[in-house]
């Protein structure tokens, strides 16, 4: 939904009168936007979704009567409403977000604590940034694509994995992410022969999380990264919220380097650093994946790293994003090898894997 010089019409819902008032009032500090009503559950919400057609809604996730989760489908099926999130950096909070995420949700801001006197401004801006990007985001992939069932798939052991291959793979990826990931990771078959890094913009405490829904729906094996730990074939490794996530050679193997260097384009972790990183890695093909986000995040990293390595850049279309500056960037800027729709991702990763057994 584009919005236009008009104001953007927030719904507030949370049971706590305080967060209710803290959020609203933020809101009414900046011309942008306009809170056109406040609700206390998800029932309300519904009901004011319907009534007042707002153009996003920041939705609490635990409420009485009815709990945001419930509401969330109702909303963004029936009335196709962004929703941000507001969640609490508990591990059940991160589970129930995440599930927020699959269900629906554009993305999600971390409930503000004391520690709002100290960064105020930080969780503003934070506030500001993602419900400007929510209501212009096309929430059409996210009610598209259904999450797979949670089953634990069988998986070979890493001797039974094509190690031979030497090559990588490395996503980037942003808002409308976690569902998006559910898309992808969970159609690598069990053989894969290669490793992958993940980068997702995600604050900490809620990677783990992330790490371990795709881990429960895929064949590969999928974690959260550890600073230090070898990389290994048919592996998916998530950059820690807060921490960029790098590949470094040591001796004949390579490992997981994990840092707190500055933010680059504003994130950290960072998908820049990630892709230069193969850069000083003996690897003889990374295959680069851009997907749902806003930015530009990514395209210098593998501006750099064509320039050194052979590598192969696969884009997400704009059909299947919900926000497409990350994959416009890297498509403008003429580094795209291959464009394609959110299903079709996988699919071209394991095609393009069929030249790199000896190296060729």
């Amino acid at each position: 939904m584009k919005i236009s010089q008009k104001s953007i019409k927030v719904l507030v819902v949370d049971d706590s009168s305080f967060m209710r008032k803290l959020v609203s009032d933020l809101l009414d500090g900046n011309p942008l936007f306009e809170v056109i009503g406040r609700a206390r559950n998800g029932k309300e919400a519904i009901e004011k979704a319907e009534l007042l057609k707002p153009d996003v809604i920041t939705m609490d996730i635990e409420m009485p009567v009815m709990n945001g989760l419930e509401a969330l489908e109702i909303i963004v099926e029936q009335y196709g409403t962004s929703v941000v999130m507001i969640s609490s950096l508990t591990k059940e909070g991160a589970f129930e977000t995440l599930k927020a995420l699959e269900n629906g949700a554009v993305d999600f801001i971390e409930k503000p604590t004391v520690s709002f006197i100290i960064n105020g401004q930080e969780f503003k801006d934070e506030l500001y940034r993602k419900l400007k990007i929510a209501a212009e985001a096309n929430l059409k992939p996210l009610l598209d694509t259904k999450t797979k069932k949670e089953t634990l798939h069988p998986r070979k052991t890493e001797a039974e994995i094509y190690a031979e291959k030497n090559g990588i793979v490395a996503i980037a990826v942003s808002t409308g992410g976690p569902k998006a990931l559910q898309s992808v990771v969970p159609e690598f078959p069990e053989d894969f022969p290669l490793p992958i890094l993940i980068t997702q913009h995600m604050p900490p405490g809620f990677t783990r999380s992330l790490a371990e829904r795709l881990n429960q729906t895929s064949f590969i094996h999928v974690k959260e990264a550890v600073d230090g730990e070898m990389i290994k074939p048919g592996t998916a490794y998530i950059a820690p919220g807060d921490y960029h996530l790098e590949a470094k050679l040591q001796k004949d193997s390579h490992i997981i380097k994990l840092h707190q260097e500055k933010p680059v384009n504003g994130h950290r972790p960072s998908a820049d650093p990630m892709f230069r990183s193969l850069i000083n890695c003996n690897y003889n093909v990374a295959i680069c994946v851009i997907m749902t986000g806003m930015g530009s995040d990514g395209t210098e990293g593998i501006r750099d790293l064509k320039n050194n390595l052979k590598t192969i850049t696969i884009v997400q279309d704009e059909s299947s994003c919900v926000v497409f500056g990350m994959p416009k960037s890297a498509i403008l800027s003429g580094l795209s090898d291959e464009i394609v729709t959110l299903n079709s991702i996988t699919q071209s990763i394991i095609n393009r894997t069929g030249g790199l057994k000896d190296g060729n």
